[in-house]
């Protein structure tokens, strides 16, 4: 193995050369980083910049995203998936505002003990943001590491992962340990590609166990793949006066109280996906909706779920059973303010994907367009 030096040095030297100019790269502000390295999770990059922009400007510092509600809270994530990690955020900074005086942590033990913090973020707030000596792993990390080394465990598993922490912590220098941290994400995020690794511009190419044996496209071993489900959908749009038909997705479970328009998932031959219910929710008096034309055709994915939604016109008419309360009934919620709202991600697809602005009305509905 080469020394420690023989490979922070060039890398280092390639990163002030070809580090991508992102905005979250021009501060030290750990909250303006932290919001980042949370957006980031699972998101590409190009994705979370407009997202990261918004949300500083709406949520300026910790205390102004602690004190806001939860829903402008999901409102501004709305689109980035992964929900969960914007109520642990807030959660977090509500602990930091109010049990921590407004002080961010500054060990990683302080940092795990925030709602929705792990090790990695623990060590790129710590590295990058404080300066500290702290090793960080993503995906990026353990493929140049996989291959620099020849490690021959999955991609994902519980050995590559002990290993490839090991050595981040040993190879993470005193100085410039976020720059260090940083340099590794890059180089695998940009040079360092899963498909197609550009070898002949990477810094540490001469000392890369994988590409000297012939192997990078062995290493990372693969992990194996959970097989895909395909899901079909049927979401019905219903506007009167500008108001459209909707409901608040219930409390708990994925996607939990975001709103979304009237959704059923249609059952297939194998077993269902149980993200949306079979039956379309009623309105709160009872009326229910009638499926009509179809409109247009969106499709959206939620984990290893490979989701076909159907779109079509829908009338409402009278029913008799008992109309459900709370959350799970139909509303009627202004246009404009369902896209404020915090909606599904298949939601916003619908809205800011099938529909014309200002399309001409049928009928009295403004109904989308097929899909382009």
């Amino acid at each position: 193995m080469n020394s420690t030096q023989d490979l922070v040095t060039p890398l280092l030297a390639w990163f002030d050369a070809n580090r991508r100019d992102l905005p979250w790269r021009r501060t030290r502000d750990t909250y303006a980083i932290w919001i980042s390295e949370a957006m980031l999770q699972q998101t590409r990059v190009e994705t979370v910049i407009p997202y990261w922009e918004r949300f500083l400007e709406r949520f300026p510092t910790v205390a102004d995203l602690a004190r806001a509600s939860e829903d402008d809270v999901l409102a501004a994530w709305s689109g980035l998936g992964y929900y969960r990690r914007a109520r642990s955020l807030q959660r977090a900074a509500q602990v930091v505002d109010g049990e921590l005086g407004g002080c961010f942590p500054t060990t990683r033990e302080g940092w795990l003990a925030l709602p929705g913090v792990g090790p990695y973020t623990a060590g790129a707030l710590l590295s990058i943001a404080m300066g500290r000596r702290e090793p960080v792993v993503d995906g990026n990390v353990s493929r140049v590491f996989a291959r620099l080394f020849g490690l021959e465990s999955p991609l994902g598993s519980g050995p590559l992962l002990r290993e490839t922490w090991r050595l981040a912590g040993e190879l993470v220098p005193a100085e410039r340990p976020g720059d260090w941290n940083q340099a590794v994400m890059e180089l695998g995020a940009t040079v360092c590609a899963a498909r197609e690794p550009r070898c002949g511009e990477c810094p540490l190419a001469g000392a890369c166990r994988a590409r000297l044996e012939g192997r990078t496209a062995e290493l990372p071993a693969a992990a194996e793949k959970a097989p895909a489900i395909d899901v079909e959908l049927e979401v019905l749009w219903l506007e009167r006066e500008g108001a459209v038909a909707a409901r608040r997705r219930p409390d708990t479970g994925r996607m939990a109280s975001l709103w979304e328009l009237p959704t059923r998932e249609i059952p297939a031959a194998g077993a269902r996906a149980r993200l949306f219910p079979e039956r379309l929710a009623p309105f709160a008096d009872g009326a229910r909706l009638r499926a009509g034309r179809v409109l247009g055709e969106v499709r959206h994915s939620i984990t290893r779920h490979r989701i076909r939604v159907v779109v079509r016109a829908a009338s409402a008419v009278s029913g008799s059973s008992k109309p459900p309360g709370g959350d799970a009934a139909l509303v009627w919620i202004p246009r404009e303010e369902l896209l404020a709202r915090p909606h599904t991600g298949m939601t916003a697809k619908i809205l800011g994907s099938c529909f014309v602005p200002g399309g001409a009305p049928a009928d009295g509905i403004r109904y989308p367009s097929r899909s382009r």
